[in-house]
């Protein structure tokens, strides 16, 4: 599903950005430009974010240094 409708970002891409790294929702504006247009998503993007790092947590992704 889309979550940023103005940078085009979906669900998958923040789950994929999780899976690289990004912990917070500065890592996914710099990294995805989400929530640095309109703001309207900022809280959908958050919890995607929240279950991704979940999911994350029980998966075979990268830990912060």
């Amino acid at each position: 599903m889309y979550v940023c409708i103005c940078r085009q970002v979906t669900d998958r891409d923040i789950h994929k950005a999780v899976a690289q790294g990004a912990r917070r929702m500065r890592d996914l504006r710099e990294q995805l430009g989400v929530g640095a247009q309109c703001g309207k998503c900022a809280g959908c993007a958050h919890g995607v974010l929240k279950e991704a790092r979940e999911t994350c947590a029980s998966a075979a992704c990268p830990q912060p240094a």
